[in-house]
């Protein structure tokens, strides 16, 4: 019994070293096992439709040749120098020496809103600029003169020549909608035309201090320095806004960008147009914003309404009585919200017209019709 045994134990020893060294160096010998397998993926059939990949190409190649490059440059004259005062000076080196004088160049982006050649950019882009150069999408170079300008709003309106220019086409601005995916097209750091998407931030941003009438497109579309003046387009090609600013520590795009809403823009274009400027209704009030304090004080009961802090002697609104203390709580019968809300609303009255507004004063609701003004050039922001 004693033999079998260890004849058993060394069968079955020898059969699991035969198994190991099998297993180890032919595996492939061995039965294979139930369970998952490895199969290789079929090849793809020939003419067999892709998988559909999310892409803005379309719309880009729709807006791109209609955003161009803008090229400025300004001459700017340094310091006389103390010494070409001085007699002896004079004397050895004579009145040959000029003021010194250096061209400064920057550059910017700009949108073509006409086939006759108008362009939309910021002020900013061209302001006090001697000589403008666009280079259309295609690399073609064109001088530029400025039509009209509105420091107020930023924008410019340019005109160049050339033939079959491509115009960009309008977006709505009243569509266009927080979350929306947007496009922003330029020439950011003079690299080149360059195409940046993001989505609507936020609309009708103000109080930033960057123009005089603010309402804002914000978005997370990289906008940095060059992109000012650009497009900014909707998933299907459409302006909708012009970039105009950026907040940022570093200089460069943080995610935070701003753009004019196409509405604006074009109120301004089609003014400077037909008129070479823009018109805008003034009252010659001064306001500021109701807090909850300032309400509590006048007995308002909230903190809707613009508070007249001044009025200008022998402006439209001193004539029709106004006067400080009151406050305006609605304009052509639209409530006013806050100080921007009225000077938005004053701005858009037609000049020498009458308008309605309401007051409330000491607690009572007044009524008074003022004739609209026209605005002032803008100077210092004083009276609005």
């Amino acid at each position: 019994m004693r033999r079998l045994w260890l004849i058993f134990a060394q069968a079955t020893t020898v059969a699991v070293a035969a198994l190991f060294v099998v297993s180890t160096f032919r595996p492939e010998w061995l039965p294979s096992r139930g369970g998952a397998s490895i199969v290789s993926a079929p090849a793809a059939t020939p003419g067999a439709s892709a998988p559909t990949t999310v892409s803005y190409n379309t719309a880009v190649q729709r807006a791109m040749p209609s955003v161009v490059n803008i090229f400025t440059s300004k001459e700017i004259r340094s310091p006389r120098h103390p010494l070409l005062n001085d007699p002896i000076f004079r004397r050895f080196f004579g009145d040959q020496l000029p003021d010194e004088a250096q061209r400064a160049s920057s550059l910017g982006s700009g949108v073509i809103v006409s086939t006759s050649g108008y362009v939309l950019t910021n002020h900013h882009v061209v302001e006090a600029a001697d000589e403008i150069e666009v280079a259309l999408a295609d690399g073609k170079k064109l001088l530029a003169k400025v039509v009209g300008n509105d420091p107020e709003t930023d924008i410019a309106v340019l005109r160049i020549s050339g033939d079959d220019l491509p115009a960009i086409s309008f977006g709505s601005a009243e569509n266009v909608r927080v979350g929306d995916v947007v496009l922003a097209i330029g020439n950011p750091f003079g690299v080149g035309q360059t195409v940046t998407s993001g989505i609507v931030s936020a609309l009708g941003r103000t109080g930033l201090g960057i123009n005089t009438f603010e309402n804002f497109i914000q978005t997370d579309a990289a906008i940095n320095p060059g992109n000012s003046g650009g497009a900014l387009i909707d998933a299907q090609g459409n302006l909708i806004g012009i970039n105009t600013a950026i907040f940022s520590r570093s200089g460069g795009s943080m995610g935070i960008g701003f753009a004019i809403p196409v509405s604006t823009a074009k109120m301004v274009l089609d003014q400077i147009v037909k008129s070479g400027t823009v018109t805008r209704g003034w009252i010659g009030v001064e306001v500021q914003e109701i807090t909850p304090p300032v309400a509590e004080s006048f007995k308002l009961g909230d903190t809707r309404g613009a508070l007249i802090a001044g009025v200008l002697r022998g402006g439209p609104a001193d004539k029709a009585g106004v006067k400080p203390g009151d406050v305006l709580t609605e304009v052509a019968g639209k409530p006013v919200a806050d100080p921007t809300s009225m000077l938005n609303l004053v701005a858009a009255l037609a000049p020498g017209k009458p308008a309605t507004v309401k007051l409330k004063r000491n607690g009572n609701d007044v009524d008074t019709t003022i004739t609209v003004g026209r605005r002032p050039k803008p100077q210092a922001r004083a009276a609005e």
